[in-house]
């Protein structure tokens, strides 16, 4: 049995602290972080190494973006796609001895107006979830697990007002039938939701609420998917809300699940 969680900590460097401390209480087999925004060769990795994390493979760039999975179990890098021919460091994949494929993605977040003709973020996120329905139904993904800020939130319950949300970006019906289809075309489980199929969950807070937690307008924008052949080898998924109250943090928390594998 192996823990994979998945993290948008929104500077690696930053938080550098923020990690230690989760992966000390935690103890996650894998962590896949997201908007690292670091070069590969300024991530801190030594106080991760130190928790045992003594295995990475990372892509990155200066200030922007930049994709990293830290490992206890040894791993090898498995690559990464330019999705949308943006340049930008936001997939890499890893394969544990075990054969799984980890694919950490980071979506990009579309800008503020969901309209494609005003708002070139916005055509660029589509089209990057486009590319990965289009990757997903060329090449089924077998023995994989797809993590992420896939800055989607699709689930009426994953949002805190499915109505006022419906014009806002993350949760446009374009957006969500994009992440949907990209989901089907790879026949990829919501692990999250097979393990907890009802009730609201988040795992973003907006940094513009005075208070997030009893302001509570979360949106569930952090996955964790897996292959259709191992899907039921998952268990335990769990949000850990309590993250948003750290001290300095990031604006999403850490999502975790368990696969028997």
């Amino acid at each position: 049995m192996f823990t994979i969680a998945t993290w948008n900590i929104n500077s690696v460097r930053l938080r550098e602290g923020l990690v230690a401390r989760f992966l000390r209480e935690e103890a996650p087999d894998v962590l896949c972080l997201q908007e690292c925004k670091s070069p590969v060769d300024k991530i801190p990795l030594d106080q991760f190494r130190a928790l045992g994390y003594t295995h990475v493979v990372a892509r990155g760039q200066k200030g922007y973006n930049g994709v990293a999975i830290l490992s206890r179990l040894p791993i090898t890098d498995a690559g990464d796609r330019d999705y949308a021919s943006l340049g930008h460091a936001r997939h890499v994949a890893a394969r544990l001895e075990n054969g799984v494929t980890i694919h950490n993605m980071y979506v990009p977040a579309g800008g503020d107006t969901p309209d494609r003709t005003v708002n070139e973020k916005f055509g660029q996120k589509l089209d990057f979830v486009a590319e990965m329905r289009d990757v997903f139904h060329a090449d089924r993904p077998e023995r994989s697990i797809l993590v992420g800020d896939l800055n989607i939130a699709p689930g009426e319950d994953d949002v805190w007002s499915h109505k006022q949300m419906l014009k806002i970006v993350s949760h446009t019906p374009v957006e969500v039938d994009h992440l949907l289809s990209a989901q089907d075309a790879g026949k990829w489980v919501d692990v999250t939701r097979q393990d907890i199929p009802a009730g609201l969950l988040y795992s973003w807070w907006s940094y513009r609420a005075k208070d997030w937690h009893a302001a509570d307008k979360g949106r569930r924008l952090d996955h964790i998917w897996a292959s259709q052949d191992i899907a039921n080898a998952a268990h335990a998924s769990r949000i850990l809300r309590p993250c948003r109250g750290w001290d300095q943090p990031s604006d999403h928390v850490p999502v975790l699940a368990s696969f028997d594998l």
